[in-house]
């Protein structure tokens, strides 16, 4: 029996393919959101606010089971995510809590893993870029204060939990 059930389902794009895939789904008539945030990039000679997914590679379809296929064969969409060998789905709150938060002026970070107080991290970016570090705390997700330990010395930074990665 084929699920009737409309729901939201996390679909993967191919690289850089998001707002393709959502405007092919949506010339098929099928319900898409694709969370986007601004984000201003920078050339050699000028700077420009672009709108960019939040979360990349991913759009959500309001699709019921009968129309899976029809979304796999949709250009720049490369599958589904599946969890438990079942196809994930997203409830309606969610995707209306992601709607909500979108609509502040916010400055929203994903960060895809979770990295708790003590454990050790490298710094990808910015000026401490590729130092080992030890993780103190954690404030609102959007900065971190690290412990740089060399010849002896603590020293305590602050800087952007998206700067780092766990070891």
């Amino acid at each position: 029996m084929i699920d009737q059930n409309y729901r939201w389902y996390p679909v993967y794009t191919r690289s850089r393919a998001e707002k393709k895939a959502n405007e092919e789904l949506n010339r098929k008539g099928i319900q898409t959101y694709l969370p986007l945030k601004k984000a201003v990039k920078q050339w050699s000679d000028r700077k420009k606010i672009v709108e960019e997914p939040l979360i990349k590679s991913y759009l959500f379809a309001y699709i019921s089971a009968r129309e899976y296929a029809e979304v796999l064969m949709t250009n720049g969409v490369a599958r589904f995510i599946y969890f438990s060998n079942q196809v994930a789905s997203i409830p309606d709150q969610q995707i209306h809590d992601l709607k909500l938060l979108l609509a502040t002026d916010a400055d929203l970070e994903i960060i895809d893993y979770d990295i708790k107080p003590g454990e050790r991290v490298l710094i990808k970016a910015g000026p401490f870029k590729g130092v080992i570090a030890e993780l103190v705390s954690v404030h609102n997700k959007q900065r971190i204060i690290l412990r740089l330990q060399n010849m002896g010395y603590s020293i305590n930074i602050n800087t952007s939990i998206a700067f780092v990665e766990p070891l």
